[in-house]
């Protein structure tokens, strides 16, 4: 195993930055993939290259998709306990501060929304709110909140409202209108046309995808099962840990694999297709959670092992700059793909897009690796941080 040796003198913990770097470098390559929300198929490509960008497509999608985010947020929740906990061993009640950090990172998304319509810094900001709520709260309600959160209490109303209605025929989402509607700018040679379509047109129609994909619920109850974990020390170094993530990784294997297999058998079973649709939705996002469960076990035990400890740690620097990593990409990847920058949209599959993303992700990394030789955060962090804690009052 590696050293017990798992934080710095500031109490830092390694793994859960290495961790968050893996989160934003899978994040970065499902958005190259998707050319950051620009969809875009060339069709004269050899049969074989798109069967191969097929393949790259289906399993970077089942590996990532649903999951990487949901480590992001659980991640979120665990850095508030850090924060909350230590400002309350010196006396102060961190949740005002907290709120004004909520705000600051609102102008984070709303800034990075400007190159990337997808981006969740804003809806985070938000939806942050409930740990402030929730702070205070016991363990067991904390758990029971984030349990009736993630099991989508609106998707089962509506499960169950539709055998009331014989009519009733699952509609399309919404959401899709929005995204079709970004083709025209984001194809465009204008940056500002692109930036005013994905603040205005981009933002109402991720707000509503949220909705649909049932994240207003979901990320709320990831955010609790952060904190949650950080009140147990799960993500530092102990025997308790040890066993919690050895058991969470078994039990995680065993949901995923009985809630797939469930999920491939829902059309045979339910022969009326908006309730196998509407079924099929919360189980997936069921699913998606256990293999979340599975990934970050997984991860932090690996982390553990000597052998395998070196090349994680590789990406420490990574994480800990995670919103300069997150809101470059969106700059990065608007340059590369769109229409006002080098419009490589037209030219890549999901094979070169993957390729493309790779690269990136390695230009950030060694980027990272730089500055924090010399820097104890990244720029980004740096101003996230003097702005977080600026006085009100000048101090005599």
């Amino acid at each position: 195993m590696a050293s017990n040796s798992s934080t710095d003198q500031t109490g830092r913990i390694f793994v859960v930055d290495a961790l968050r770097g893996f989160a934003i470098m899978s994040i970065m390559l499902l958005h190259n993939l998707e050319h950051f929300d620009f969809y875009y198929f060339p069709e004269y490509f050899p049969e074989w290259l798109k069967a191969l960008d097929s393949i790259i497509w289906q399993v970077m999608f089942f590996l990532f998709s649903g999951k990487s985010y949901a480590i992001f947020a659980i991640l979120f929740g665990l850095t508030f306990h850090i924060m909350f906990t230590n400002q309350a061993a010196k006396g102060s009640d961190f949740r005002g501060r907290f709120l004004w950090r909520m705000l600051l990172l609102l102008m984070f998304g709303m800034i990075n929304s400007i190159f990337f319509e997808g981006d969740i810094l804003a809806i985070y900001a938000v939806l942050g709110i409930t740990l402030a709520i929730t702070a205070k709260w016991s363990d067991k309600a904390v758990l029971i909140a984030a349990i009736l959160l993630m099991i989508q209490p609106l998707e089962w109303y509506n499960f169950f409202c539709i055998p009331g209605d014989p009519a009733y025929v699952t509609p399309p989402f919404k959401s899709w209108a929005y995204f079709g509607r970004a083709t025209e700018y984001l194809a465009g040679k204008s940056f500002i046309d692109a930036a005013v379509g994905n603040l205005i047109n981009g933002r109402i129609g991720v707000l509503i995808w949220s909705q649909e994909a049932g994240r207003y619920f979901q990320t709320p109850a990831l955010f609790l099962i952060g904190m949650l974990l950080g009140r147990k020390k799960l993500f530092r170094y102990s025997d308790n840990s040890l066993r919690f993530w050895k058991n969470t990784l078994l039990i995680a294997v065993i949901a995923f694999a009985v809630l797939y297999a469930f999920k491939l058998s829902i059309p045979q079973l339910i022969e009326r297709e908006p309730l196998s649709d509407k079924l099929d939705f919360i189980i997936t996002s069921y699913s998606n959670f256990a293999f979340t469960a599975l990934l970050v076990s997984g991860f932090v035990l690996l982390y553990r092992l000597k052998a395998v400890n070196k090349v994680i740690k590789g990406l420490e620097p990574f994480g800990k700059m995670s919103l300069t990593n997150y809101v470059t990409q969106s700059l990065l990847g608007s340059v590369v793909y769109y229409g006002f920058g080098l419009g490589l949209y037209k030219y890549t599959g999901a094979t070169f897009s993957l390729i493309i993303g790779i690269f990136l992700f390695l230009l950030q990394l060694w980027f990272c690796h730089w500055w924090i030789k010399s820097h104890s955060r990244g720029p980004l962090e740096q101003l996230w941080h003097n702005l977080t804690w600026i006085s009100i009052r000048k101090k005599r």
